[in-house]
């Protein structure tokens, strides 16, 4: 039983965190922004894409280091 509880915590962490522990909590940081900015008078539908328009040079240029 607890070895099937530790795959499927294994398996979430490894889908959502992957290889990249920084991108995961930028987007978890995008998505609790979109939130609290979704709940003023403020649209809010902007900040997912600048959030991925910023992370995803920061993502390639880490990879790039990498190789």
């Amino acid at each position: 039983m607890i070895r099937h509880v530790r795959a499927f915590f294994a398996f979430w962490y490894d889908f959502v965190v992957g290889d990249d522990w920084l991108i995961a909590a930028g987007v978890l940081i995008a998505l609790l922004l979109t939130y609290a900015v979704s709940r003023t008078a403020v649209p809010a539908w902007w900040l997912m894409p600048a959030a991925v328009g910023l992370l995803l040079p920061v993502r390639l240029r880490r990879l790039a280091r990498r190789r």
